[in-house]
């Protein structure tokens, strides 16, 4: 029985030897901080009144969050959110 304990020990030691297997491509770009939603080009909103946002037009989609208000965790790389925080200013602008 102590010989195949101490087997199976050997054995579980000689596993955590095995070398990573390198990684088969390229490694991913991060996205810009602006991302492909023109989030960047938009954080001048960030800390204006939200009704700023009454009068803009958007070529991609936009989620405008609202204090408590449930939103998905789907990530979409083109859709602009507008996060407006509890005095009715923007917070955030970001892509997702």
């Amino acid at each position: 029985m102590r010989k195949w304990m101490a087997g199976g020990l050997v054995a579980g030691l000689l596993a955590g030897c095995v070398a990573e297997a390198p990684y088969p491509g390229p490694m991913p770009q991060p996205e810009p901080p602006g991302g492909r939603c023109g989030a960047a080009e938009l954080q001048g909103l960030v800390g204006q009144k939200a009704s700023v946002l009454d009068t803009m037009r958007f070529s991609q989609p936009v989620r405008v969050i609202r204090p408590g208000m449930a939103v998905t965790m789907d990530y979409s790389a083109e859709r602009l959110n507008i996060e407006i925080g509890n005095a009715g200013k923007i917070k955030r602008v970001s892509c997702g």
